[in-house]
C-alpha cells in the first residue's frame, strides 16, 4: 500500500516552532522503515488547522483522489484536522474507499466502524483543545485589558515587553512619533510629508516594514498614544507611560477631519499668494509679473467686482511691515518680560498645591461614579450601549483632569506657557521688520490673525486677541518694561463668544 506522509506546524512564524516539521518527518521516516511502508510523497506546509483552507492539504486530498495513493501517515490526528470541516473530509475520504488506511505513531487507527468512531473523537477532542484555548486567550485579553495593559501588538513608539507582557516606550522611535504628531496638529503637514519626516530618519515599523500613509493614519487616530485605549469598541484606561496629551491628540483629530482632501496650491515664487481675499467679492487674490515687478488682484471669478487695481508686492509688504511695527518687541525687552515671566511661574506653583488637591478630589468622585456605573450595568439597571457611552465620558473626564493635574506639577497654572509663546512671537514680528523672508511673514500673519482681505489697495486683517490689544496701545520702549503693566493677564484670555476684535488697516 502507498503512503503520503503529511506533516504540518501551527504558525508560519519563521521564529517559532522552527524544528516541528523537520522532527516530525525524522520520526514519520523511522516508522514508516519499521513497519515497511511505502512512501510515494510528501507534504508539510506551516498553517494553523483551525480553519480550513489549507493549500498542501487540499492538493493532499487531490493526490489521492487521484487514485496515487492509498494511505496517510501523520503525527498525530490533529495534524490533519482541528476543525469540523476538515476533519469531515477524511471521515468521507475513508467511506469513500480512497483512504484505506491512516497511520499514526502516536494513535491507532483501522477502517472500521470502530475506527471511524474512534477517530471522530479524536478529530472532536482536537477542535474542542483549540475552541477552549480561543476561549481562554481571549478571557486573558480581557483581563490584561480590565488592568489597563494593552494585549496586542504595540504600535509604533513602544515595545511589547516579553518579561512583564506589557507594553513600554520605545526610546529610539518614541521621539519620532511624538514630533510627528505635533508637527501634524498646526495644520502645515499632509500625511505624506508625516511619512517622509519618519523615513528620513529611518523609522521602520515594529515588524521592520517601511513607513506607509496608512501607518501614519493610524498612528495619528491612535489613542494609546495619549493613555487609553479602545477594546471591542469599549474606551479603557491604560497603565503604560504616555507619549502625548489627550489635548495634542484632539487636535490632530480637528486637523484630519478638516482637512479632508486637499489640492495643494501651487504659489510659484509669490510669497503673499494664498494669504487674502477680496474685500469686496471675496474672490481668492491672484498674483502675476509685470515689468520685473510681483502685483496682486481680484481674480474675478464670482461676479463683476469694483476693484479694479493691481497692489505691487512691495506697497503690500511697507503695509504689513506697518502692522508688525506696532507688534514687535525687542531682544532686550523680550529677555526683561521673560525674567518676569519666570518669577511669576515660581510664585504660583507655590499656589497650585490646594488646586492639585481639588482636582484629585474629582478623580475619587470619578472613580467612585465608575464603580456604581459598571453595578447598575451589571445589575441590568442600564444597557451595554448606555454603559459604555458613560464609560467613556467619565474616564475621558479623569484623564483631562490627569493631564490638568500635571500641568499645575509641571508647569505651573496654563496661561504661562501661551504668554512665554506670545512674547516671543512679539520678537519673532521685530525680526521680520529686518527679514526678506516672506514665506514666514505669511506664516506669522495668518497664526495671529484671519479674515486677511484686499481692498482698495489696502491689506487689512483681524488681529486676534492679544495682538489687537497690543497693536491699539502702541506701547513705547521703556528701561523698565515688565510683563504686567505692558500687557495683563486678562489680555492673555480668549475673548467671550460673540465678541469680535477691531479690525486694523495699515
Amino acid at each position: 500500500m502507498r503512503y503520503i506522509i503529511y506533516a504540518r506546524k501551527s504558525t508560519e512564524d519563521e521564529d517559532r516552532q522552527i524544528l516541528s516539521i523537520e522532527a516530525q518527518l525524522v520520526e514519520l521516516k523511522e516508522f514508516a522503515a519499521k513497519e515497511k511502508l511505502e512512501i510515494v510523497a510528501s507534504f508539510q506546509e506551516a498553517k494553523t488547522a483551525k480553519e480550513p483552507g489549507r493549500i498542501k492539504f487540499a492538493e493532499m486530498l487531490s493526490f489521492l483522489e487521484r487514485g496515487k495513493a492509498e494511505g496517510i501517515l501523520s503525527w498525530h490526528p490533529d495534524r490533519l484536522a482541528r476543525n469540523s470541516v476538515d476533519g469531515g473530509k477524511i471521515i468521507h475520504f475513508v467511506d469513500k474507499g480512497y483512504i484505506k488506511a491512516l497511520k499514526f505513531p502516536t494513535f491507532w487507527f483501522e477502517p472500521t466502524p470502530q475506527g471511524l468512531f474512534m477517530l471522530s473523537i479524536a478529530f472532536g477532542q482536537s477542535k474542542y483543545f483549540v475552541d477552549s484555548l480561543r476561549d481562554n486567550v481571549k478571557r486573558g485579553l480581557r483581563q490584561k485589558v480590565r488592568r489597563g495593559e494593552w494585549p496586542h501588538q504595540a504600535p509604533l513608539g513602544y515595545l511589547n515587553d516579553r518579561n512583564t507582557r506589557k507594553i513600554v516606550v520605545d526610546k529610539v522611535k518614541a521621539s519620532f512619533v511624538k514630533k510627528s504628531l505635533e508637527i501634524y496638529s498646526t495644520g502645515k503637514y499632509t500625511l505624506l510629508q508625516i511619512r517622509n519626516f519618519l523615513r528620513e530618519n529611518d523609522i521602520r515599523s515594529n515588524t521592520n516594514r517601511p513607513i506607509s500613509i496608512s501607518m501614519v493614519q493610524n498612528m495619528l487616530t491612535n489613542h494609546l498614544y495619549y493613555g487609553a485605549m479602545i477594546y471591542k469598541s469599549e474606551y479603557h484606561l491604560a497603565t503604560h507611560e504616555p507619549l502625548i496629551s489627550k489635548k495634542l491628540f484632539d487636535k490632530c483629530q480637528e486637523v484630519m477631519s478638516k482637512r479632508g482632501k486637499q489640492k495643494e496650491i501651487r504659489k510659484h515664487h509669490f510669497a503673499f499668494l494664498g494669504l487674502m481675499k477680496c474685500g469686496s467679492c471675496d474672490c481668492s487674490i491672484t498674483a502675476e509679473k509685470q515689468k520685473g515687478h510681483n502685483y496682486y488682484r481680484c481674480t474675478k471669478k464670482k461676479e463683476p467686482c469694483r476693484e479694479k487695481h493691481y497692489l505691487r508686492e512691495e506697497s503690500l509688504i511697507e503695509q504689513i511691515k506697518s502692522f508688525l511695527q506696532k507688534v514687535s518687541l525687542s531682544g532686550r525687552d523680550t529677555k526683561k518680560i521673560l525674567a518676569e515671566l519666570q518669577k511669576d511661574e515660581l510664585r504660583e506653583k507655590e499656589k497650585s498645591v490646594s488646586i492639585v488637591q481639588n482636582l484629585k478630589v474629582e478623580i475619587v468622585e470619578i472613580e467612585t461614579k465608575l464603580e456604581k456605573l459598571l453595578d447598575a450595568y451589571l445589575g441590568e439597571v442600564i444597557s451595554a450601549t448606555d454603559y459604555k457611552a458613560r464609560k467613556e465620558k467619565l474616564l475621558t473626564q479623569k484623564i483631562e483632569l490627569g493631564e490638568k493635574i500635571r500641568d499645575f506639577e509641571q508647569k505651573s497654572l496654563s496661561w504661562l506657557e501661551p504668554a512665554r509663546e506670545f512674547v516671543l512671537s512679539l520678537n519673532q514680528a521685530q525680526k521680520l521688520l529686518t527679514s526678506k523672508n516672506y514665506p514666514e511673514m505669511t506664516t506669522f500673519l495668518k497664526n495671529i490673525g484671519s479674515n486677511h482681505i484686499l481692498e482698495n489697495r489696502q491689506f487689512r486683517f483681524e488681529p486676534q486677541n492679544p495682538y489687537d490689544l497690543v497693536a491699539e496701545r502702541r506701547v513705547p520702549r521703556r528701561e523698565d518694561l515688565t510683563f504686567p503693566d505692558w500687557c495683563t493677564r486678562q489680555d492673555l484670555n480668549l475673548q467671550p463668544s460673540g465678541s469680535k476684535p477691531d479690525t486694523l488697516s495699515s
